[in-house]
């Protein structure tokens, strides 16, 4: 019996000591505008970078030096990275189109991956990497910086709550000046308006977040059609890429519409749902309104300045990890999940497709 016991003792000690464990994180790419996030996880006691995957070297150079590490931690490719560093997950921060070679790369070796939105640059390319991460058992997330909004998170439980009433119309609007005006990094800048690289120009870049907050809100429910309208706005900035997108999503009984702009005048990164009976507005990471209806055009309206999300979910990192170690179990369409990416990608490859073709795209049943 005391045997017995000491096993069960030593079992939950190794567990223990697993969940404690500093979690090995390697970089794949260094020329992705949000790469300086994953530096700032590096300075914590729980998270390390183990190994960066950068084949520029005066690039790799600028972010050892910035932030005080060693050079040691780079190197040429990732599959170098991996057999040498051997980290526990890796997180991408090189072109969109790279996110299927990171996967290929990764997901045979049981590393686990989490690429900056979108997805994939292409349906094809998204399936090609959720096929992988499912044969290997691997977790394949996507961070939004919207996923970290405490905003976004009180406005889905107000909504499932019944607050407003079943949804009638969502709108999402996402965006900045533009990629060159706001002063990204050439090698960031290089890419972003690359539609090979990038998948195409604001209607990817921002486009996502809607139809990702869109198929949250309405539990994973692929639209009935899509309908896009694409312009450049400013062909000296973006002279091979779209910068003004608006896309339109039907569903049996409601209406998303996603207006993705390299051209407004402020950044943004708001969304509106509207039900039968009243409104909920997340204005921006930490505000949000409800407006309930009072009469014809009257309302009450309440007021919230919200914290941070709690823990894990404040920052991606600690998300990747608790996934990872199996201390969360993301929901099945949560805004990270993989089912809920590889609809956000059939919604806009319709979008690029219907924007080519002047036609509303419906989606097969």
């Amino acid at each position: 019996m005391k045997n017995w016991i000491g096993i069960i003792l030593l079992f939950w000690i190794s567990q223990a000591f697993a969940q404690d464990e500093i979690f090995r994180i390697g970089v794949a790419g260094l020329n992705h505008g949000h790469v300086g996030w994953v530096f700032e996880a590096d300075k914590r006691s729980d998270i390390q970078i183990v190994g960066i995957a950068e084949p520029d070297r005066a690039l790799a150079e600028r972010y050892i030096r910035a932030h005080g590490l060693s050079m040691d931690l780079i190197f040429e490719s990732l599959e170098e990275m991996l057999e040498k560093a051997r980290p526990e997950a890796v997180t991408g921060f090189g072109t969109t189109f790279a996110h299927l070679e990171i996967v290929q790369a990764c997901a045979p070796r049981g590393v686990h991956v989490m690429v900056e939105k979108p997805l994939a640059v292409s349906l094809a390319h998204a399936r090609e990497m959720a096929a992988l991460a499912q044969k290997h058992q691997i977790h394949l997330i996507t961070n939004y910086e919207t996923s970290w909004y405490a905003t976004n998170e009180k406005a889905h439980q107000l909504f499932k709550e019944g607050k407003i009433g079943d949804a009638r119309k969502i709108v999402v609007r996402d965006g900045h000046r533009g990629p060159k005006k706001i002063g990204v990094g050439p090698e960031f800048l290089e890419w972003l308006t690359d539609p090979d690289l990038n998948g195409a120009g604001a209607l990817l870049d921002f486009g996502c977040y809607g139809a990702n907050l869109s198929t949250w809100l309405l539990d994973g429910q692929r639209p009935l059609s899509v309908t896009a309208i694409t312009q450049q706005l400013n062909p000296a900035d973006n002279p091979k890429v779209d910068d003004e997108a608006t896309i339109i999503l039907t569903y049996p009984t409601s209406q998303t519409i996603i207006e993705a702009s390299w051209n407004w005048p402020i950044g943004r990164k708001d969304m509106e749902i509207y039900g039968l009976t009243g409104a909920i507005f997340s204005d921006n990471a930490k505000q949000l309104r409800v407006r309930m209806a009072r009469g014809y055009d009257g309302f009450q309206e309440e007021k919230f300045e919200l914290d941070s999300r709690p823990e894990p979910f404040d920052d991606p990192f600690s998300v990747l990890k608790s996934v990872v170690r199996g201390q969360t179990q993301l929901g099945a369409f949560d805004p990270y999940s993989l089912e809920n990416n590889l609809i956000v990608m059939e919604i806009l490859e319709a979008a690029k497709e219907s924007a080519a073709s002047g036609k509303t795209v419906f989606l097969s049943k």
